[in-house]
């Protein structure tokens, strides 16, 4: 809820939160989330410094649109990281489902980085690794994590709402009189 109303203290929850899951994804053998989880550490510390030194005049960031080169680049990374992850945790792991495990793990990475700039679209990413997640953790018996995924999905799609409002009530009206 804190990411959603753009509150910094956002950041710090979400490094409790990681170590959290750090600990149950080592246990559910989701062995790349659970490395996931220590990269969340250290992005949610630059990601809380962005939050709040990040915008004009090293004031707090507000939220954008992110920019094509980027989005491209953040979607090529995670394709090529879900592949490469997959395939050492397949030869290497006894990775429970090592290409899902894998995917999301990229593209959460992805999303997180997203979200430490401000940009919109990273709720839209959340809310495709949140809607993967469900099924990988149920999967593994793990209803109350896949429970708790579910409902990060409605906060994703909740995000999504309000940064596009927030972002659109900064918008500059037009002149009137302009077509």
């Amino acid at each position: 809820m804190l990411a959603i109303r753009e509150n910094p203290w956002c950041w710090p929850v979400g490094i409790g939160n990681a170590v959290l899951f750090l600990v149950v994804n080592v246990q559910a053998r989701i062995y790349s989330n659970a490395g996931l989880q220590a990269v969340y550490v250290a992005v949610s510390l630059y990601g809380w410094y962005e939050w709040l030194h990040g915008g004009k005049d090293h004031g707090r960031l507000a939220v954008s649109r992110v920019p094509a080169r980027w989005l491209a680049l953040l979607a090529v990374s995670a394709a090529l990281a879900s592949v490469a992850l997959g395939l050492f945790l397949k030869q290497r792991t006894d990775a429970a489902l090592p290409f899902p495990d894998a995917a999301t793990t990229a593209f959460s990475l992805a999303a997180q980085w997203m979200a430490t700039r401000k940009w919109l679209e990273n709720w839209l990413v959340w809310i495709a690794v949140d809607a993967a997640y469900v099924p990988m953790y149920a999967s593994q018996g793990r209803y109350l994590m896949a429970g708790l995924y579910a409902a990060f999905l409605v906060l994703a799609a909740l995000g999504f709402r309000e940064w596009r409002s927030s972002m659109r009530a900064r918008e500059p009206l037009p002149e009137p009189g302009a077509a």
